[in-house]
């Protein structure tokens, strides 16, 4: 008889464990939920800038206009992207489209000093650091859930719940991992000719 509720006391305790855990790993998998929105709502937010920038450039660039080209299509898949992986892509895609349409403002001093321009870049950097923390509250979420749900014996219960592993959101490239930079210097680059 006392084994039997010896033995009864350990499976409600394992059942008690199970939905415990399997609650805790919903809750997890929430966060992560959540954080993965911060981020979207800040990329959003960069993709509605982008086209005021580039107008703005082209207003003094117009000879430029493969650049141009190239940040309108980069930011046309950006808004497509599903999920972080593809999303991490391509932001760098575009990250990378950016810093090509500032070195061509830099070419352009009249454009450097328009207020409008410089109000374009200061939001655009004040994005770039809003979407570093939010990848940064994100990946911490991803990291818990991800140990949560491969450690024994959680890992027995995820696998049988269907929770699976989450992917970072990550830029590849090291110049990415840093705010755009646009310095406003009085040493003007030469205008070049149309």
């Amino acid at each position: 008889m006392v084994v039997l509720i010896i033995v009864i006391a350990l499976v409600v305790l394992a059942v008690l464990y199970a939905v415990l855990e399997r609650n805790s790993m919903v809750a997890a998998r929430n966060r992560v939920d959540e954080a993965w929105s911060g981020i979207d709502v800040q990329l959003k937010r960069r993709h509605d800038l982008i086209p005021n920038l580039v107008e703005t450039v082209k207003g003094y660039a117009q000879h430029e206009r493969e650049t141009l080209e190239k940040v309108t299509e980069a930011r046309a898949e950006a808004m497509k992207a599903q999920g972080p992986a593809e999303a991490s892509r391509a932001e760098s895609r575009l990250n990378a489209v950016l810093g090509d349409l500032r070195a061509v403002a830099e070419n352009y001093p009249q454009l450097r000093a328009t207020e409008n321009f410089q109000q374009l870049t200061a939001n655009l950097s004040e994005l770039e650091d809003e979407i570093q923390a939010a990848r940064r509250i994100y990946n911490s979420n991803v990291q818990a859930y991800n140990t949560k749900i491969q450690t024994f014996p959680n890992s027995l219960i995820a696998s049988r719940s269907g929770f699976e592993k989450r992917d970072f959101f990550e830029i590849t490239e090291a110049a990415e991992r840093e705010a755009p930079e646009v310095r406003f210097t009085s040493e003007a680059p030469p205008t070049p000719a149309s």
